[in-house]
């Protein structure tokens, strides 16, 4: 090689050495730059490294807080949190070839788990017998299974026999004013960014308070090792978990359980489409017992598909002759009734209509007061007409209808007064050409009873927040004086007078021993195929409004019937009514007595 090209190579190699020197320096500072930052600062590419391990290491698990109990208003639980279990079976042993942990004996295990689920063992064998599944569920039978069962079962040691925990809510009475009470469903909640399961009101007093019951959780903080698992000793509790607050009702147990069992009787004996009862101290405003029919038992969810609405609020139906009720005290209230006054029963035309009593030929010519007694339309039209129909419809105004009653239950119907037509108007005076629900009724009847102050219903006596050991009282709430105090007792005089009279309507609900004052109702509704009123049969709403004691009431009891199926008593409904009313007005008075 030429000593010219010598150089020039040697030259061109130099270069090319520090260019690869500064290329290696430039690596190396950017490593030492990135090792500095990892080794020393703990960061890469703007990622906290040491969070990032400290996260890795940490296992954060969520403690679950107690829904707050509901309970009645001695203390009785109505709602608790409880523990069920879920019932499945193991059929491969892909999991676990060495314990053999899996259904062997299909038949036996069949027969066995028979006698603790409500199953057959043939069913259970064709569940169990299933090919190409790693392992099988029971449906319902399967489902809501005790610490109890589950603990026979697992004393049975069948292999490939599982269970796992549910979050459930406990309601041990069964049906107890099912559709006010409510249920919950478990569902994933976010919780402070983190997804939790809890248990979510659905319906009732659980979802109505459901912020109230429901607890926060707490956080229980603990360190792992490199292969993951919990380092012994270093779990820490960060965050105590805070139970939810608890509910006190106002309904009784005791009357309630009574009442519950009454309308039972009642519904498998005539099976009415529907029927709904309510018991309520007029002087407070709470319910004391409350149901309906379809109704379900809380824990199981049995019947809830037959009956979703709570029928006592959000159902509104024309309420018949029990209306008579209210606009009796407000022709008192206005002086236009006159007791002895007479007029002519049976039919009374209205321009082209004719308004007729429900026996087509009235009593001859009566007083106003057996028009009371025999729960005469023509009557209380004479009355609405004394009243003046503008009067009369701020009267239905401050009784509440056709307006909520602001309970803050889900769904709750305002009913309906247009109030258009001159018949109309005349017609809401015996309950017809007005729809309205059983809780606006009940609080209307209120104001009868409570010297005419209207009062509020109420079913939420107080809450008790644990957290803070403190009560908080729900109050009573006055929504007026409707009528006179004076105007409630003439009320209930009449009333009264009309349920001794031995051929009234209200005859029948006499209580021996009682003062009773009570007034019944048949309200026609429109049969949903032709558009018009039903006019056969037992198609009818079927109702009574009892006061007692009359002379100063300590309870309202308000009843509805629809449409019994099996009925003897061919078109009155009175006498299938009565067989819930007369027991529980006496057994809620003779209670009233012991308890004072």
């Amino acid at each position: 090689m030429k000593k010219k090209h010598f150089k020039e190579y040697m030259g061109n190699r130099k270069i090319a050495i520090h260019c690869l020197m500064a290329i290696a320096f430039f690596l190396f500072l950017i490593f030492s730059i990135n090792f500095y930052k990892i080794m020393v600062l703990g960061q890469s590419h703007g990622v906290d490294l040491r969070k990032e391990i400290d996260k890795k290491l940490t296992h954060t698990i969520l403690l679950k807080a107690k829904r707050g109990n509901i309970y009645d208003a001695s203390g009785s639980p109505i709602a608790v949190d409880a523990m069920n279990f879920s019932l499945y079976a193991v059929l491969t042993d892909q999991w676990d070839r060495e314990k053999n942990d899996y259904v062997q004996d299909i038949s036996h295990t069949a027969a066995v788990l028979s006698k603790y689920i409500d199953m057959k063992a043939p069913e259970i064998e064709k569940i169990l017998s299933q090919k190409n599944v790693s392992q099988v569920e029971f449906g319902n039978a399967g489902k809501n299974l005790s610490v109890e069962t589950k603990e026979k079962i697992e004393k049975e040691e069948l292999p490939g026999i599982k269970f796992t925990e549910n979050l459930s809510r406990y309601y041990p009475n069964g049906i107890f004013a099912s559709h006010l009470i409510g249920y919950t469903d478990v569902e994933e909640q976010q919780v402070d960014g983190k997804p939790v399961e809890q248990l979510v009101g659905k319906m009732g007093i659980e979802a109505l308070y459901n912020a109230t019951l429901t607890g926060k959780p707490g956080e229980l903080v603990s360190r792992l090792d490199g292969n993951g698992y919990v380092i012994p000793g270093s779990e820490k509790i960060t965050e105590q978990p805070k139970d939810g607050n608890d509910l006190y009702l106002t309904l009784d147990k005791k009357m309630q359980t009574y009442l519950e069992s009454l309308v039972s009787q009642v519904t498998e004996k005539y099976l009415p489409n529907q029927l709904t009862a309510m018991l309520v101290d007029p002087k407070t405003g709470n319910i004391v017992a409350a149901t309906q029919r379809p109704t379900f038992n809380g824990t199981t969810k049995e019947g809830i598909s037959t009956m979703w609405n709570n029928l006592l609020m959000d159902e509104a139906y024309e309420p018949g002759s029990t209306m008579k009720v209210l606009a009796l005290a407000a022709a008192i209230n206005e002086g236009v009734f006159d007791p002895n006054e007479k007029y002519e029963s049976g039919k009374i035309q209205i321009f082209k209509d004719l308004v007729r009593d429900y026996n087509k030929v009235g009593w001859g010519r009566i007083t106003y007061l057996e028009g009371l007694a025999h729960s005469s339309n023509v009557a209380f039209v004479h009355v609405v007409q004394k009243i003046g129909v503008e009067k009369w419809k701020q009267y239905l105004d401050f009784f509440g209808f056709g307006q909520s009653t602001q309970s803050g239950f889900l769904n709750e119907a305002t009913g309906l007064n247009t109030y258009n037509s001159y018949l109309q108007q005349l017609s809401t005076g015996f309950g017809q050409g007005i729809s309205v629900t059983a809780f606006q009724m009940v609080q209307a009847f209120t104001a009868i009873a409570n010297q005419g102050e209207m009062k509020k219903l109420r079913i939420v006596d107080h809450e008790f927040r644990p957290a803070t050991n403190t009560t908080v009282n729900f109050s009573e709430n006055s929504l007026g004086q409707v009528i006179k105090p004076e105007t409630a007792k003439k009320t209930l005089e009449y009333l009264r007078q009309a349920t001794t009279m031995k051929d009234g309507t209200s005859n029948g609900f006499e209580i021996e021993g009682e003062e009773v004052a009570a007034k019944t109702g048949t309200a026609e509704f429109v049969n949903p195929e032709t558009g018009t009123y039903y006019s056969y049969g037992s198609n009818y709403i079927y109702s009574v409004v009892g006061f007692a004691p009359a002379s100063n009431p300590k309870y309202i009891l308000y009843i509805t019937l629809k449409q019994p199926q099996n009925n003897p008593y061919g078109a009155g409904g009175n006498a299938l009514i009565k067989e819930i009313f007369n027991p529980m007005m006496k057994r809620a008075l003779d209670y009233s007595r012991l308890t004072q």
